[in-house]
């Protein structure tokens, strides 16, 4: 595939949900969330016990931060990564848990919410930068530069049976919407043309799925993790621009950033 093709194709892929994460190595800012892990099949396992919210501060203390994972830079999200959820429209009403998850807004009844950027560090090894992708020096430096993941990962405490709730409603969402829907940010378009599961384990619950866009007939993967541990609910999606521009890269679940958080949730 041509360069210019290549950045043409990631570019679209990269519009509304996913712009995201494309522009989330520029730097760092401020927001607020929540973890969670969850168990591998998915199933529903709501606490005995109501659970009790955890508080901001709570929340601070166990979400993730500079050097629990390797390799990467972790960075608060700031307001250029908000998104309200009355900015967020589907035009299948029963997928709109989904696109909360997408875009790292909480369900309703959230207590509290903190909101992280996972960016992989660049390889020391001789790769083309980033200034050689935008020259146009061929597809294999823009594979090389950009195949890297980022990971939006928000966190939110719930009281009582809010956060399995949370976590329940995601679960349908998902199955109901595995055939496609359309979210809509700011006016932006985004086509989801399917969603297919992954397994994934850690805490009470999580599920995670591979979830392919389109955009002017390219198609992209994103990953899109989900997990619940007692009344918190953590969602981590995924991006990785390479991938997008359809080079023949590796591209997973981002498991060492939910491992990382559910170890500090434990």
């Amino acid at each position: 595939m041509r360069a210019t093709a290549v950045r043409r194709t990631a570019l679209a892929a990269s519009a509304a949900a996913l712009a995201l994460l494309a522009t989330a190595c520029s730097g760092s800012s401020d927001a607020d969330g929540k973890d969670e892990k969850g168990a591998a099949n998915g199933s529903s396992s709501a606490p005995k016990t109501p659970a009790k919210a955890l508080t901001a501060a709570e929340l601070e203390k166990a979400t993730l931060a500079q050097g629990d994972v390797e390799g990467t830079k972790v960075t608060k999200a700031g307001p250029a990564d908000e998104v309200p959820a009355d900015g967020i429209k589907v035009d299948k009403e029963a997928c709109l848990p989904v696109a909360h998850a997408m875009f790292g807004v909480a369900q309703k009844g959230a207590v509290a919410t903190t909101k992280r950027k996972v960016i992989d560090e660049p390889k020391a090894d001789g790769e083309k930068s980033l200034e050689d992708a935008a020259k146009g020096e061929g597809a294999d430096a823009f594979k090389d530069a950009f195949n890297l993941t980022s990971t939006f990962v928000a966190l939110s405490s719930y009281e009582g049976a809010a956060g399995p709730d949370a976590f329940a409603a995601l679960k349908k969402a998902a199955a109901d919407c595995a055939g496609g829907f359309t979210a809509t940010v700011a006016g932006t378009p985004t086509k989801v043309v399917s969603m297919t599961e992954e397994k994934i384990t850690g805490g009470d619950e999580a599920l995670a799925w591979t979830v392919t866009s389109e955009s002017d007939g390219a198609t992209a993967p994103v990953k899109l993790v989900a997990l619940r541990k007692g009344g918190s609910v953590a969602t981590f999606f995924a991006f990785n621009l390479a991938a997008a521009g359809g080079e023949d890269v590796t591209f997973e679940l981002p498991t060492k950033v939910v491992a990382a958080q559910d170890k500090k949730l434990a």
